[in-house]
């Protein structure tokens, strides 16, 4: 009767350990394969969309620094004139100055934008307005205006001679003729000379060579 009591204990006991083992394992093996792991947490919707391109500030810079600024914001030939009237350059203006930009510094541009850079050569000045001469010439001078001429002087008109068509007498002078000295000195010819316009005998009553001369 004890024997028999004591392999049902024994048996009792085998089966306890066998039941404690097996709910073990099954909970290792759920704990290790059952259970999933969470899922990573997602990457935003979406980026923030980029500011677009803006132009550089190369205005006082060589074209050919400037050049490179302007190639990493547009893929288009930057287009090179000069600031002087006319717009020429060098074929080598690569050490030419920068005068003026457009688009202006700060502006959007694309990849397709186009790119003007207005340019002085070396030695010159950046004129005040693009297209206008960098340096100011001297104002042309205007052609001195002749003096006028002089007016033709209109030969004063002799007084009337006589009527007998004598001359005045010995020493008269010219075609001059007054009728008496009165005469003479209202047209301010007396006193007059011999040989003067005007001289007759008649007039110098002294006869000393003057005339009217009283």
């Amino acid at each position: 009767m004890s024997q028999r009591r004591g392999v049902a204990v024994v048996g009792v006991v085998g089966a306890v350990v066998l039941l404690v083992g097996g709910c073990g394992g099954g909970a290792a093996k759920k704990g290790a394969g059952g259970s999933k792991p969470a899922a990573a947490a997602s990457a935003p919707a979406s980026a923030s969309a980029s500011a677009p391109p803006v132009m550089p500030a190369v205005v006082g810079q060589k074209f050919a620094d400037a050049e490179a600024l302007v190639r990493q914001v547009v893929s288009t030939p930057v287009q090179a004139r000069g600031a002087k009237a006319g717009g020429v350059v060098a074929p080598e203006h690569g050490q030419w100055e920068v005068c003026s930009q457009n688009p202006a510094a700060g502006a959007a541009v694309t990849t397709g934008t186009a790119v003007e850079l207005s340019l002085a050569a070396p030695g010159t000045s950046c004129p005040a307005a693009p297209g206008a001469s960098s340096k100011p010439s001297a104002a042309p001078k205007s052609p001195s205006t002749p003096p006028p001429a002089p007016a033709p002087t209109r030969p004063k008109p002799a007084t009337e001679g006589p009527t007998d068509g004598s001359t005045g007498g010995s020493g008269a002078g010219g075609s001059v003729y007054y009728k008496n000295c009165d005469a003479a000195k209202a047209a301010g010819a007396a006193p007059i000379r011999r040989g003067q316009p005007g001289y007759r005998d008649a007039l110098d009553r002294d006869k000393d060579g003057i005339a009217c001369d009283k």
